[in-house]
């Protein structure tokens, strides 16, 4: 058999034609009350911060095309306390966030032969992040505090005999200190975590060491290899955690 026709050849033999749909019907869980696992909201907010980088261009700028942004979050990690007599609390708590601002810069460089009152140009680009790392206080409602683990020693009383130089009546009375005996217990808390809702950044980019460009080029025409730049950023995060909540399932 030939090698080249033992395959299949999707484009050519798989075809898409229409499907036929029914409505299923779902199982559900019989009317009552019942204890759903649930993520519950604690709080949602909305962050501001400021950053203040400066970019340097392995060439020479003519002037930048485009620049395209994205927020990504890499911690964002709400510190709980150990639990009091309450299991759930609204108390503020500091959040600790961290992350980046990815940014690709588009940007327009001359070409070596540029020369002359016509200027020609290559179109490149320069990807960068630009960290950023910052807490703050937060606001939350019923947030379940973790339960501490424990651990406890006991002995058992143990009466022994003195030995010589002692009388026969009298022993030490104490624990045995060959034996050892502890109860522990660990508790498996639900960690707070977040979901990245919105965010918006406002920059200005400006240039530090434009020079004009050598020759008969225009006169305003020029090239730079380095911009300082400051962005406002601001984002809402919402913070959750997993609890188990009763509700009442309908018929």
């Amino acid at each position: 058999m030939d090698k080249e026709k033992s395959c299949i050849n999707f484009n050519e033999t798989a075809t898409v034609g229409d499907c036929e749909n029914t409505v299923a019907t779902p199982i559900v869980t019989p009317s009552g009350p019942r204890i759903i696992r649930v993520p519950v909201e604690l709080a949602q907010i909305d962050v501001s911060t400021n950053l203040v980088a400066n970019i340097k261009f392995p060439d020479p700028v003519l002037e930048i095309k485009d620049i395209k942004k994205r927020l990504k979050i890499v911690q964002c990690r709400l510190l709980l306390p150990a639990r009091t007599n309450l299991n759930f609390e609204d108390r503020t708590l500091p959040l600790f966030l961290k992350g980046f601002v990815r940014k690709n810069i588009q940007y327009a460089t001359p070409c070596p032969n540029s020369s002359g009152k016509c200027v020609s140009s290559e179109i490149r680009s320069l990807t960068v992040d630009v960290p950023f790392e910052c807490v703050t206080n937060v606001l939350v409602n019923d947030v379940q505090l973790p339960n501490v683990n424990t651990r406890s020693e006991y002995d058992f009383f143990r009466a022994q005999e003195l030995g010589k130089g002692f009388p026969e009546k009298d022993e030490l009375l104490s624990s045995d200190l060959s034996q050892f005996h502890q109860v522990s217990t660990q508790h498996y808390n639900q960690l707070p975590f977040c979901e990245l809702i919105r965010s918006e950044i406002t920059e200005w980019d400006e240039a530090i060491d434009r020079r004009p460009l050598p020759g008969n080029a225009p006169f305003e025409e020029g090239t730079f290899h380095e911009i300082v730049e400051k962005m406002f950023i601001q984002f809402r995060v919402k913070i959750l955690q997993n609890q188990q909540v009763r509700i009442t399932a309908l018929p």
